[in-house]
């Protein structure tokens, strides 16, 4: 598991946008649609993923397969059903605190 991205849900994706780059600085890395931009994170390979996609905010880990990842970790709820995303899959999981996860794969 490799943590690629911090997933940050708004409800403001332009405002929210705004702030990581003007106030924070972040160079914008990519965009996917109208509901998902990311940032460079300075002296870091984490990226922060600013989206008005559902879910709550928390790493997202870089697997093999998304969907093997799962049949491996049988106990965990799922909080976000397995989805397909551009050249993969995501899903998401909480922690026994409550915190959201992710967990996603680039094999397509």
């Amino acid at each position: 598991m490799k943590p690629v991205f911090f997933y940050v849900p708004t409800d403001d994706l332009a405002g929210t946008a705004r702030f990581y780059a003007d106030e924070l600085g972040f160079a914008e890395s990519w965009r996917e649609g109208d509901d998902t931009i990311a940032f460079a994170t300075p002296d870091s390979d984490l990226q922060i993923m600013v989206s008005s996609a559902p879910g709550g905010h928390g790493p997202m880990y870089q697997v093999p397969s998304a969907a093997d990842w799962v049949r491996e970790h049988p106990d965990l709820e799922i909080a976000v059903p397995l989805e397909e995303i551009p050249g993969g899959a995501t899903v998401g999981f909480t922690d026994p605190a409550g915190n959201a996860f992710y967990v996603f794969d680039q094999a397509g």
